[in-house]
């Protein structure tokens, strides 16, 4: 496995806390997968053998609903770790999993990660750490669906794709605006809406990148007494 991908691996929330020796011996038996836009992963209700962790590109989780409808679940990206919870209970994945750009994932049998565990149980303190992540990321998307409007949720989103501290910079959206919609729990015609809001604030895009010319003023914007949004959504 390339240096550069063990490092990404290594740097992950699944992995980050887990000593060198034990994260060695799970690379080690783990795959490098290519993959292409739009390809499934895995599907929800199948067992769940494997964790994954995204080298590059971006991957979903959804569930489809009863309507046919798709409810994004999650998207992730480099260094993001999935499937732990289901994965080392023995359970089955509760949501799809389908590639969004093309990348590379790191596959880690479940099976080889629970051997380990059962040897050495101080690893599974450790990886305790990811399973509360994605437990507080959850929690936030609840408190931003709840607590923000839908141009302060798109704000926040944008700041999360920047670096910059201050001053203005233009941003790459990294995924199609359906998918960003459904991330960020709106209908696409309301992600139109809130992009048309956000002008207000300095926000022009045009195809897939947004210009902002100030981070100041759009973080003052989406941090904004979110009491507001109860009575705006």
């Amino acid at each position: 496995m390339p240096r550069d991908h063990i490092e990404v691996a290594r740097a992950s929330l699944l992995l980050a806390n887990v000593p060198n020796d034990a994260v060695e011996t799970i690379l080690s038996h783990a795959s490098l997968i290519a993959f292409k836009r739009g390809e499934l992963i895995f599907a929800q209700d199948d067992p769940a053998d494997a964790i994954f962790i995204v080298i590059d590109g971006w991957v979903k989780l959804y569930r489809i609903a009863a309507s046919g409808s798709e409810a994004v679940v999650g998207v992730f990206t480099r260094g993001h770790s999935f499937g732990e919870a289901v994965a080392l209970r023995g359970a089955t994945y509760p949501v799809f999993a389908d590639t969004v750009t093309d990348g590379t994932l790191i596959r880690i049998e479940a099976k080889e990660i629970l051997a380990l565990l059962k040897k050495n149980p101080e690893v599974a303190i450790s990886m305790l750490t990811a399973t509360f992540a994605h437990l507080h990321g959850l929690v936030a998307q609840i408190e931003q669906l709840k607590g923000q409007t839908g141009p302060q949720r798109l704000a926040e989103f944008l700041l999360d794709l920047t670096n910059a501290p201050i001053g203005p910079c233009t941003v790459e959206l990294p995924y199609d605006k359906v998918l960003i919609a459904g991330r960020l729990g709106m209908k696409p015609e309301s992600l139109s809406r809130a992009f048309s809001k956000l002008r207000e604030q300095g926000v022009t895009v045009r195809q897939n990148r947004a210009e902002i010319n100030d981070i100041g003023r759009l973080r003052v914007y989406a941090e904004r007494d979110r009491a507001e949004a109860w009575h705006k959504q």
